[in-house]
């Protein structure tokens, strides 16, 4: 069993008319995620727009989603400055949080060596333990399969890679040379099923927003052994892997409009997000219904 669930959701931050968090309406979206069959939750992390959120903000996230919900929450507490990134982690380690997300630094662009050393830094900072991120797309540098490696053999409560990287084969190699509790999860929707294959453990998902019975079912498949099974339920998700985010609509501008479109109050995206394109919301519609007549 996943340290953090097979199935995971990157958790969206509700925001109220006026922008403001909407504490309420994140403790009750988080409940129907996990009834709808989540195993984890991240928040603060980029679908959370973490970047726009205060120090307090983040605080009350991790508390208050922690006591929701009976499934592990990984709070996402850095950035790209090491020091206040290792205080925010500290003092979240204390609000029932089941794990650290800890993403590579963005905008900064370290080297190999920064990047070892901040992540050490940050797991110094806790008991908890952490699940690495490795996101080039966003931070503009992909941390190498041997600074993994390192901290996945030297680094006692660094347990977990969320793998955005796009390379299943250096996930394997990182996965053949870490300890054997060493967890990779997917971190990007259309790898789920390559980096299933090289021996990742679930899924750190968005559009299990929407869609988390299907990933479940994909997840129940493979563990069974049924290929054609898991392929099958794949490609009924590769709509929904699309809808994510686009250069028009990035991540988590359409999972947002997706959740409003089904119900849920989870407001706009904070700038520099930006609106939702004209028609997002038939979109969403559509993508949702041929999702749900797929499912026979």
């Amino acid at each position: 069993m996943a340290r953090f669930g097979r199935v995971a959701t990157a958790m969206v931050t509700p925001f109220d008319a006026d922008g403001e968090l909407d504490v309420d309406a994140a403790v009750a979206l988080a409940k129907f995620l996990v009834t709808e069959g989540n195993e984890g939750l991240v928040v603060v992390g980029t679908t959370g727009e973490s970047a726009t959120l205060s120090i307090e903000e983040k605080l009350t996230l991790f508390e208050t989603i922690s006591a929701a919900v009976t499934v592990p929450v990984v709070g996402g507490t850095t950035g790209s400055n090491t020091r206040q990134d290792m205080g925010l982690t500290a003092e979240a380690s204390k609000l029932g949080l089941a794990g650290i997300l800890a993403v590579g630094p963005y905008y900064n662009r370290p080297s190999q060596t920064g990047f070892e050393l901040h992540f050490r830094a940050i797991a110094s900072a806790t008991d908890l333990p952490v699940m690495l991120y490795d996101i080039p797309k966003r931070t503009g540098r992909k941390v190498s399969s041997g600074t993994l490696v390192r901290l996945a053999n030297e680094v006692d409560n660094i347990v977990a890679l969320k793998d955005a990287a796009g390379d299943p084969s250096e996930t394997a190699k990182v996965i053949a040379e870490s300890p054997d509790d060493f967890e990779v999860y997917s971190g990007d929707s259309p790898m789920n099923l390559p980096l299933l294959a090289v021996g990742a453990v679930g899924l750190v998902g968005v559009c299990t927003h929407w869609a988390a019975p299907d990933h479940v079912q994909m997840l129940n498949a493979w563990a069974a052994g049924d290929i054609a099974a898991t392929q099958r339920h794949n490609r009924r998700l590769l709509e929904s892997y699309v809808f994510e985010g686009n250069d028009d609509a990035p991540n988590p501008v359409q999972p947002k409009v997706m959740m409003q479109t089904l119900g849920h109050e989870v407001g706009a995206c904070r700038l520099p997000m930006g609106p939702a394109p004209e028609g997002t919301a038939d979109a969403a519609r559509a993508v949702y219904d041929r999702l749900v007549a797929s499912r026979g």
